[in-house]
């Protein structure tokens, strides 16, 4: 009887083993992954980003790919220096109240083209569900692209109604190894 408890937890230890090597995961940081977005008005466009991200991209036997990304909203930087300020005040992103972003996938399923990511997108305390398509290769390095559009209302973006238009697009590229 002792021989086969002893037997059981030895096995059990093989496969706890067995599946934690199984797991794959790429840290995403700053340096490997950027994060950028277009807003638009009538007349014309600012480009800017996030300087500063964190997470990780998990790949493991028999389960679907996994996204966690923080996003460091006081990194915003924009192609206008006084824009840049006031994204970061109270009527956009507010970062001093809500510092961070984040986005945590919820399905990543492969498409014709490419891939659909859907997750959970969370600025300025509001989490709304997002999906776009995106590329994904793996290997000693993982990359990932695509974009989405958002609307900034859903998140409470609502400043300058009728001079910004509402949707943004959001890009992000992703080159993390293991």
């Amino acid at each position: 009887m002792r021989s086969l408890m002893i037997l059981s937890i030895a096995a059990l230890c093989c496969l706890a083993f067995t599946a934690q090597a199984a797991e794959v995961r790429y840290r995403l940081t700053d340096a490997n992954t950027k994060i950028e977005f277009t807003g638009t008005k009538p007349g014309g466009k600012h480009d800017g980003g996030f300087k500063r991200v964190s997470g990780v991209i998990v790949l493991a036997d028999g389960m679907e790919p996994q996204v966690d990304v923080e996003i460091d909203c006081g990194s915003l930087y924009s192609d206008n220096l006084v824009l840049t300020w006031h994204l970061k005040g109270a009527d956009f992103f507010s970062v001093k109240k809500h510092p961070k972003a984040k986005f945590i996938s919820t399905s990543i399923r492969q498409a014709e083209a490419g891939y659909v990511v859907t997750g959970n997108l969370t600025f300025l305390g509001v989490t709304m569900p997002v999906s776009f398509p995106a590329t994904m290769t793996g290997g000693e390095m993982i990359s990932l692209r695509g974009k989405c559009i958002i609307n900034r209302n859903d998140f409470g973006m609502t400043y300058g109604k009728d001079k910004i238009h509402d949707n943004v697009e959001v890009r992000f590229d992703v080159n993390a190894a293991r």
